[in-house]
């Protein structure tokens, strides 16, 4: 039987020193994506992805240009290697949602690039203006945390910021905020609160600099129309006009990312491989939470392995 296909990408938090170094110096696609990049940024760019350092790779502005460059050079090769494994859907995790826009041919690199080094830069701009953090909630059902969540964000500021799959919400705010919803989601029966390792309280409140920033820059790029189909984060859900993708670009950066309800529509509409595409592994890690039929990571050339196994099997249409 085919396969119905989707093409997930990773967002911030994944990026790690030397990734995809490997398919830069086997695959001409690949270099031919950091050499591009290299020189619309004006900087050899690709230089920090290989070799970091690693805390200059994870400021804000430059690790989402970071993935979004290596998820696409993973991208061009399978595309090239394996020219009939095409998706019906695409979508990625808050910053994937760009290169989601580009494997959905809406966008062109160029312009992908362009939108998030802004992005980027804005959102590290917002952090610095004001100092926030995130915290994932692990034991209590997501329609609970943001039920609570909307009582304490009239106490305090902290925010639901990414609802994942079953189990893990992430919450988003200042230190203040954040430990005050804590308190009350530990009393509420959480079982742990833990602290993640990010420089602001994205997809909150404190991001609206940012976001305003954005706007003018997401509402002027142009978009194609595409016969694949695109999920987006903010409604968790299939969005098709440009109008619509715009809109959902521009709430993403102070809106929460609804990701379990979007793969979830994305089961429901009979997706049954999911291809994890560029640094990292967490969504694939998310999927099996949800029970997704059949989920692979790709991030490494020997992962190429795995998609030439299922190759026969896919559906082309």
């Amino acid at each position: 039987m085919s396969k119905k296909i989707a093409f997930l990408f990773p967002g911030q938090g994944s990026q790690y020193p030397g990734m995809a170094k490997d398919f830069y110096e086997t695959y001409a696609e690949a270099r031919a994506v950091f050499e591009e990049a290299d020189e619309f940024l004006g900087e050899k760019f690709s230089k920090l992805i290989f070799e970091g350092p690693a805390d200059v790779l994870t400021q804000t502005k430059n690790s989402q240009l970071a993935i979004y460059i290596v998820s696409i050079a993973i991208l061009r090769v399978i595309q090239k290697q394996f020219p009939d494994l095409k998706p019906q859907v695409c979508a990625g995790l808050s910053l994937g949602e760009y290169t989601a826009l580009y494997a959905s041919c809406r966008i062109s690199f160029s312009e992908g690039l362009s939108l998030v080094r802004d992005r980027a830069l804005y959102m590290q701009q917002a952090c610095e203006e004001k100092e926030g953090s995130m915290r994932v909630v692990l034991g209590l059902e997501s329609s609970q945390v943001e039920e609570m969540m909307q009582e304490i964000s009239l106490k305090a500021e902290a925010w639901v910021a990414n609802m994942n799959c079953p189990g893990q919400v992430v919450i988003a705010g200042t230190k203040e905020g954040l430990e005050y919803a804590s308190e009350v989601l530990k009393a509420k029966g959480a079982k742990r609160i833990l602290p993640l390792e990010v420089s602001g309280a994205f997809h909150s409140d404190l991001m609206k600099s940012a976001r305003d920033k954005l706007s003018p820059k997401i509402n002027s790029v142009s978009l194609s129309s595409s016969p694949i189909q695109f999920v987006m984060n903010v409604p968790g859900d299939y969005v098709t006009s440009a109008k619509e993708v715009r809109q959902f670009l521009v709430q993403q950066v102070t809106s929460p990312v609804r990701w379990e309800k979007g793969m979830r529509k994305m089961m429901e509409q009979g997706v049954d491989l999911y291809i994890e595409i560029g640094c990292g592994s967490t969504l694939t890690g998310m999927n099996k939470k949800m029970g997704a039929p059949s989920s692979l990571s790709i991030q490494k050339i020997s992962d190429l392995d795995e998609l030439a196994k299922i190759k026969d099997t896919v559906c082309t249409c």
